[in-house]
């Protein structure tokens, strides 16, 4: 299957997730482009596409909205997964027990659903490094409530980013005539 993996990141975050999921799909036997949303024009021409996001204030950004939007007739009739990255820390759930993945989901989600009917949905932690902030969001950042809301380091869990590729491969099943490669160890 031709599958695309369409992503929009702001600092580079996102960008490393949707990489590693095409890298996965990719030694599943899949013929995978990774392409920044605001790139893709029409994604007629794929078999399946996964579409994710960073999210800021429970929301994905803008080009990844608009890539949903303009492509959802096509998208409406593939499978299709969605995915986020966002939520910084090493804590699984709140001060409150509420799971903070969960918490986190941008609003697209539920949006989306009715929409395209994604197969799954998955929301990520993320990774900041406040050196790499530009622009405005510098300014932003140095507030001292933001500031600790934010803790700097890349908080990426890999083995459940390919986990998860993985079972979109699962459901994708072995393209025909050729074998997958084995999974590393």
């Amino acid at each position: 299957m031709k599958v695309l993996v369409a992503y929009s990141s702001k600092y580079g975050a996102t960008e490393g997730i949707a990489q590693r999921i095409g890298e996965v799909l990719s030694r599943r036997g899949h013929e995978v482009e990774v392409v920044r949303c605001a790139d893709v024009d029409d994604a007629t021409g794929y078999d399946a596409c996964v579409v994710g996001s960073a999210a800021y204030m429970f929301n994905w950004r803008k080009d990844a909205t608009r890539f949903v939007k303009r492509n959802a007739e096509m998208l409406a009739t593939h499978p299709v997964w969605l995915f986020s990255s966002g939520p910084l820390g090493a804590d699984t759930v709140d001060k409150d027990g509420n799971d903070v993945l969960a918490g986190a989901e941008p609003k697209q989600f539920a949006e989306f659903e009715d929409l395209i009917h994604p197969r799954g949905r998955q929301v990520f932690f993320g990774a900041y490094d406040p050196e790499g902030i530009s622009g405005r969001d510098r300014i932003v950042v140095w507030m001292p409530a933001i500031r600790d809301l934010m803790p700097a380091g890349d908080y990426r869990d890999w083995a459940a980013i390919e986990a998860w590729a993985g079972s979109i491969a699962d459901e994708l099943g072995a393209p025909a005539g050729r074998a997958p490669e084995k999974e590393p160890t």
